[in-house]
């Protein structure tokens, strides 16, 4: 059991003792436990009906969150040709091919998302070991390897994040900033909810959604009850 600070079970009582309308009320209680000097990132869990080790009860997708994550995404490119500058001109740090290949080999990891064009994954493919442990193996699932260079790397750039269901059935992603304030923490809980709750596999039996907290970076989580999901949508 991790040690907790003063701060921290300070703000746990205040969640414990306190009363919230839906998730809007969940989202102000989560942003007012904020407790650290740093603009903290807000974080939800999901926990799915799922059993992640069956391949038809898998649930990986992305979503491009309205007000993006708050954080400066870089990107690196697999491309040739006229793809490497269509990448740059998109606003790619990072563009290449067997250069970027070696760097990362090397043990470099100087960037945050990547993508590759379908004729580069032959090379790619070598340090997958690499990349993928990270999740940063590019992947055509989640539109990640592409020829259209230009639009994924806007799209990355913008606040598409990607996600997949844990071992434990539980899906954790950013929702954005304590800076953002809670209308604009509501629109990507929406538009993320609404991307989970699309993908629910047809083999999946019983309650989908089991239950849903939203934390901050340092901060305890809140349980909104899944039942108002349907009120949150509208």
């Amino acid at each position: 059991m991790p040690k907790r600070g003063k701060k921290y079970i300070e703000s746990q009582k205040t969640i414990i003792a306190g009363e919230y309308d839906g998730f809007e009320g969940a989202v102000k209680m989560t942003l007012d436990s904020s407790f650290a000097k740093f603009d903290e990132t807000v974080d939800v869990a999901v926990r799915l009906g799922v059993d992640p080790r069956h391949a038809d009860q898998m649930v990986r997708g992305s979503v491009i969150l309205p007000n993006g994550t708050g954080k400066v995404v870089k990107v690196l490119v697999f491309a040739k040709g006229e793809k490497e500058k269509e990448a740059l001109d998109a606003g790619a740090e990072f563009v290449g091919n067997d250069d970027l290949v070696e760097k990362i080999k090397s043990g470099w990891y100087g960037f945050d998302k990547t993508v590759a064009t379908p004729d580069m994954m032959g090379t790619v493919g070598k340090i997958g070991k690499l990349l993928g442990p990270r999740g940063l193996m590019p992947n055509a699932k989640t539109g990640t390897v592409t020829f259209d260079v230009a639009r994924v790397v806007n799209e990355l750039k913008a606040g598409k994040i990607d996600f997949r269901v844990e071992k434990a059935g539980i899906v954790h992603v950013p929702m954005g900033k304590v800076s953002f304030g809670v209308e604009k923490i509501l629109q990507n809980l929406v538009a993320f909810l609404e991307t989970v709750l699309r993908l629910k596999p047809a083999s999946s039996k019983g309650t989908y959604l089991r239950s849903i907290a939203i934390s901050t970076t340092m901060g305890p989580g809140v349980k909104v009850d899944t039942a108002l999901i349907k009120d949150l949508i509208k």
